[in-house]
């Protein structure tokens, strides 16, 4: 509810997207990101994960990581407004960056699947009636 209507909590002070619906976005993403990944190490089975899955698991971090200075770049004073009477918003270059960031993070998790269990990325060696036919 913090995220959807923070003037409920007294905590509104933009008639845009401000600052708690960023964090509240941003605390979401984090779960997402969490969660994701402990389900993917999951289908791992306790099996080592390939070098694939290894640079996905960094490649979610470096999304989430991007998204959190994307989203928050007006209060870290990357943004184009000025600093003293400026009410911090989520501009649109704001949410390009954190799409970016999104996509960062979808990859990474593609990644970390366990394609190699598949039985269609699996190569099977010959049987032997294959070898006593010829």
């Amino acid at each position: 509810m913090v995220g959807a209507r923070p003037e409920l909590f007294l905590l509104d002070r933009s008639p845009v997207v401000g600052f708690i619906q960023i964090t509240v976005m941003l605390v979401g993403l984090a779960f997402i990101c969490i969660g994701g990944y402990l389900s993917l190490v999951g289908l791992w089975k306790g099996n080592q994960l390939s070098i694939a899955a290894e640079l996905g698991v960094r490649l979610i971090s470096t999304g989430f990581v991007i998204a959190v200075f994307s989203g928050l770049a007006d209060i870290f004073g990357l943004g184009s407004h000025p600093t003293p009477d400026f009410i911090p918003y989520f501009g649109k270059w704001q949410a390009r960056g954190v799409q970016i960031a999104e996509g960062f993070i979808a990859t990474g998790m593609l990644m970390m699947l366990p394609y190699s269990k598949n039985p269609l990325f699996q190569t099977q060696k010959p049987s032997a009636k294959s070898s006593d036919n010829n």
